[in-house]
């Protein structure tokens, strides 16, 4: 009896690690980076164009490199953080 909940528990721990490590792939991975940059692009690009703007098509990059230089450096400032944090 107690070999078996001792397995599912385990089974049960290996599920859970595979979803955390697949949501963290996700969360880390291009496809998601460019996925919310064009629909960063259409909602300002749709603003811009509502508001009338000049350039809306042009003007409508900014936001979007934005985004994505803000990924590209929150990645290093998370990895020289957790650095940091394990010397303490």
């Amino acid at each position: 009896m107690a070999e078996n909940k001792l397995k599912k528990e385990i089974e049960s721990i290996k599920e859970r690690n595979a979803r955390v490590e697949a949501d963290k792939a996700w969360e880390t991975s291009w496809a998601r980076r460019i996925m919310v940059a064009v629909l960063t692009y259409i909602v300002v690009l749709l603003f811009f164009l509502v508001a009338n703007l000049p350039n809306p098509f042009v003007n409508s990059l900014v936001p979007t490199l934005g985004f994505l230089i803000s990924t590209l450096t929150i990645d290093f400032a998370k990895k020289e953080w957790i650095k940091k944090m394990r010397k303490k």
